[in-house]
């Protein structure tokens, strides 16, 4: 799995920063989360398919965060997006704003679009969870976490002390059945192991909130927003963000294994000085960077 960083810039965009938006490569489909302004020409960029977008999870719908929803929705059908359907998120409220942007820009589309309100629990799919937690901001406003589910491995090392490889009955060991090679018992506990689904947490807009901590538990990355510096504390609190301390304390609660700070107020042209803030408090902090990629 990879994670793109398209944009890291807050309510104003900057020449180095965009608007909001991270795509999430699982294989077979890409999950966007949050669609602000270019996010199109962001996309383009990074040389992911605007075709492969199966879900786009929305946080909430200030501009900076949904505005290049419009131009995307166009983009996918000039390009002649295939006629699945393309399943949009968010919290309440959703429906009727989107029906709202699609009926102002008179936007046409051949494919089916779902819009769905979600509230604080989880949904599953086949390979993966969507857990959703409130945030604390001044809209209906929500975080996200994807949790990829446990399957097992197959130890091929193992195998290899009975002559075994790439035979399909090694796929019986994977469904849990024990095998006969070469007149001996392979024992499906003995070669195969139960490897951990990597999480992913979404924290953007919100002020520090304890519920956050659940959804971010134990996550292999925790992208979260680090609007101001501390001496902006009040400020983060009076409009609804985090500093890159509270982002840090969210991580460090969390057991996060990796921090990346993003969603910077554009007064910070350097933001070093929210990295130093945030690696105070966990040393696994990083600062993100427009178009970064990261392997899960």
């Amino acid at each position: 799995m990879k994670l793109t960083i398209l944009g890291t810039g807050s309510a104003c965009p900057t020449i180095d920063r965009n608007h909001s938006a991270t795509a999430l490569n699982i294989g077979p489909e890409t999950l966007l989360f949050d669609c602000g302004e270019s996010t199109q020409l962001q996309l383009t960029k990074a040389g992911i398919s605007h075709s492969k977008i199966s879900k786009i999870f929305l946080t909430h719908w200030h501009g900076d965060h949904m505005l290049g929803l419009p131009g995307l929705l166009q983009s996918m059908e000039l390009n002649k997006r295939a006629k699945k359907p393309l399943n949009i998120y968010g919290p309440a409220g959703s429906k009727d704003r989107f029906r709202k942007l699609v009926s102002a820009l008179d936007i046409k589309l051949s494919f089916k679009v779902n819009v769905t309100e979600l509230k604080a629990g989880a949904f599953n799919s086949e390979k993966y969870s969507i857990i959703v937690a409130n945030a604390s901001h001044h809209d209906a406003c929500i975080s996200y976490a994807f949790q990829e589910k446990d399957h097992v491995r197959v130890d091929i090392g193992y195998l290899k002390k009975f002559g075994l490889k790439n035979h399909p009955i090694i796929g019986d060991l994977a469904k849990g059945k024990d095998i006969i090679w070469n007149k001996k018992k392979i024992k499906a506990k003995d070669a195969t192991k139960i490897e951990k689904g990597k999480r992913f947490a979404y924290v953007l807009d919100s002020a520090y909130a304890e519920n956050l901590v659940k959804l971010a538990k134990d996550s292999d990355v925790l992208l979260c927003e680090s609007t101001f510096a501390d001496e902006l504390k009040d400020s983060a609190k009076k409009f609804g963000h985090m500093t890159a301390r509270d982002a840090a304390t969210l991580a460090k609660k969390a057991g996060a294994k990796k921090l990346i700070i993003t969603h910077f107020s554009q007064r910070y042209k350097d933001v070093s000085v929210l990295l130093r803030e945030a690696k105070s408090v966990f040393k696994g902090t990083i600062a993100a960077k427009d178009l970064m990629e990261i392997e899960l």
